[in-house]
């Protein structure tokens, strides 16, 4: 058996608010003792129950939002003694399902009822949120002032947020979870994302983890209603408290809703454009208790799945979505005039629900009318409907009216009193013996609850004492793990340091060179891309007479090599080959093109010089053989016009003869 632990709560006094709290784990109950609301707080969240269970979660007053916020993930809060409104008293409760009252003045007594109650599925749960999240991915630490190395590492950090953002994107999309997506793009990166999830926190334990502290910080808030609603824990207690109802959901930007009772019979109608889902959630419990919530398409969309698991009702969904044609044929058999489609669309998934109930509603009336139970039929169908047979269902409704047996008179007879009248005197003097025992008893007994008083007092101290000494150690263990990671990063930034250094040397040679004249400064394009020509033309422009040094330059068309062309770039040197395309259009308009092996290109970073004696040379030689054969390609194209005029001659010299020769004939 999976341990449940719950903890029964209840208010013993205010300034400061403090109180009393039991626990109930697998049908042991256990005393805890007094807590101010700081330290019950701090108890609830290292214990971590299943359920914190009041008679009236109003108690707490301002403090209640407080409360509910601080609560650890998968923990209820449950008011036992019903919503709002249609609460009942305490010890009638506890009456009614058996549990024996001690003494009605103690805090304790009562938190222990509160907590027995919550154990037989007995109360209604607190929903302070509704089942939406949202995720924000954005910036962890400040990236301060300065320059290069600033741009660079916000260009970085911007590419972790994208990065991070598309994970989050793709691991909702493999968990089939809903979601909106609002970012904020910057240095082609993001510098922010905000996920709009429809899914409870629950759901997403285990998918998504917060982050904080590094270069990407990852908060997840749940979206708080707008105010509180109770859900019942267990839908047969409030099937026999509410009417219980079929309720058809069209979702959408105007959302239909409709209810009928499981006569079939309509008992409200509705529609309203942007209505929350804590609006959609009041008005269905208004009217009764949902149990079945349904659907007119098929798959079940996501609003009216939410719907069924907050209210804990079944979902019907139709094998395939109703036709329009079908919706109107079943409004006219019901004979109801609808104001628009969205509640012609929730009339009609309502009652589809209940057509393919009606014969097993019908079954079960026509034996309850042959037992003479029809008094409670709505409570037997709605039970049969959650999944009992009808045997079980009838228990359930009549063990709780069941009449208790009137007593009969005993027959008077003659009996002779006397020994029972000296038995009496026996008696008394007995119970006199065993109340002066029982006094003593008494006294000992509240002498050893001011020692368990004391010793839990103690060690409660030691609890928070060994906690302490947790924490420094987990401070500790999170600490040395920072250093180590400090160091790694110090490594890394160290390797940095080292390479720089070497490129600086390598860049002032370069520099030097460039001074004496002797080399050619290169200007260095990632790709051949309208975006790099774009960074290029806003950073350092790109000029006539250029050269360029492209690294990689797939992906290019005629259109970037004929702009080149119009910038007057004197040569290109590529580090891979160039699409066919491109290469055309420079080799027409005569832009020399040479590829690394042909040219060597010394590179740093962003920086690249070329020897200027060597590129002239190279240039020169580019343009002489592409000459040579442009005038090898001029010259076979001559050669080919005088071969076709030659061949053309001969046939016309032939035709001419054969002519001259059908004439003499």
């Amino acid at each position: 058996m999976v341990p449940i632990l719950i903890l029964g709560v209840d208010v013993i006094g205010e300034n400061p608010k403090r109180f009393a709290v039991v626990s109930w784990m697998n049908g042991r109950v256990e005393k805890k003792g007094e807590f101010t609301l700081y330290r019950l707080i701090r108890f609830i969240r290292a214990k971590r129950p299943d359920i914190i269970a009041m008679d009236n979660v109003h108690e707490l007053g301002d403090e209640l939002k407080k409360f509910i916020r601080a609560l650890p993930q998968g923990t209820k809060l449950v008011q036992v003694t019903g919503r709002p409104g249609e609460q009942r008293p305490l010890w009638t409760l506890a009456r009614e399902n058996g549990i024996r009252i001690t003494d009605k003045f103690d805090p304790h007594e009562e938190a222990k009822v509160c907590a027995l109650l919550a154990s037989k599925g007995i109360g209604y749960e607190v929903l302070a949120f509704e089942d939406e999240v949202v995720i924000k991915v954005s910036r962890g630490r400040s990236q301060g002032k300065g320059g290069w190395s600033q741009d660079r590492y916000r260009r970085r950090v911007h590419n972790l947020i994208q990065n991070k953002v598309r994970e989050i994107e793709d691991k909702l999309r493999k968990a089939e979870i809903p979601f909106d997506l609002e970012v904020e793009e910057r240095d082609y990166g993001l510098a922010r994302g905000e996920f709009k999830v429809y899914a409870s926190r629950e759901e997403l334990a285990g998918l998504i983890r917060p982050a904080h502290g590094g270069d990407v910080e990852i908060r997840i808030y749940p979206v708080e209603r707008r105010s509180l609603e109770f859900a019942p824990l267990k839908s047969e207690k409030a099937i026999g408290e509410r009417k219980s109802i079929i309720v058809g959901i069209d979702p959408g930007i105007t959302v239909g809703i409709a209810a009928i009772d499981l006569n079939g019979s309509l008992l409200a109608i509705y529609s309203e454009r942007n209505m929350a889902v804590s609006q959609i959630f009041r008005f269905i419990s208004d009217i009764g208790h949902p149990i079945i919530i349904a659907t007119d398409v098929s798959p079940a969309p996501g609003l009216v799945e939410k719907l069924a698991r907050s209210f804990k009702a079944q979902l019907f969904v139709p094998r395939e979505s109703l036709r329009v044609d079908e919706k109107n044929e079943l409004l006219r058999n019901l004979g109801i005039a609808v104001d628009d489609d969205h509640q012609r669309d929730a009339l009609a998934a309502a009652y589809k629900a209940y057509l393919r109930l009606k014969p097993k509603l019908e079954h079960v009336e026509a034996k309850l009318r042959e037992l003479g139970l029809s008094r409670r039929g709505e409570e037997v169908k709605a039970l049969v409907i959650q999944g009992y047979n009808l045997g079980e269902a009838i228990t359930k409704v009549t063990a709780r009216e069941r009449p208790k047996e009137e007593e009969k008179p005993a027959p008077e007879k003659s009996i002779d009193v006397a020994p029972y009248l000296k038995r009496i005197r026996e008696l008394e003097r007995s119970v006199e013996s065993l109340e002066r025992e029982n006094r003593e008893l008494k006294e000992i007994i509240k002498e050893q609850r001011r020692i368990i008083g004391r010793l839990e007092r103690r060690l409660i101290d030691y609890d928070d004492e060994i906690r302490a000494r947790v924490m420094k150690e987990r401070e500790l263990e999170a600490k040395i793990k920072r250093i180590e990671l400090l160091e790694k990063e110090l490594k890394e930034a160290k390797a940095i340091i080292e390479k720089l250094n070497r490129d600086l040397v390598l860049a002032k040679r370069m520099h030097l060179l460039e001074l004496k004249g002797s080399a050619l400064p290169v200007k260095v394009l990632e790709t051949l891309s309208w975006r790099e020509i774009e960074r290029a033309e806003k950073e350092t422009g790109i000029k006539k007479d250029d050269v360029l040094f492209v690294l990689n330059p797939a992906g290019a068309g005629r259109s970037i090599a004929e702009y080149l062309v119009e910038k007057g770039v004197r040569a290109i040197v590529s580090g891979k080959v160039l699409p066919n395309d491109a290469f055309k259009v420079f080799r027409e308009a005569h832009l020399p093109v040479f590829y690394t092996d042909e040219l060597d290109v010394r590179r740093v970073d962003d920086f690249a010089i070329v020897d200027r004696e060597e590129l002239e040379k190279a240039i020169a030689e580019k343009l002489a053989r592409w000459a040579e054969e442009d005038k090898e390609k001029e010259l076979q194209k001559f050669l080919r016009v005088v071969e076709e005029y030659r061949i053309e001659r001969v046939k016309e010299l032939i035709r001419k003869a054969e002519e001259e020769a059908d004439t003499k004939h």
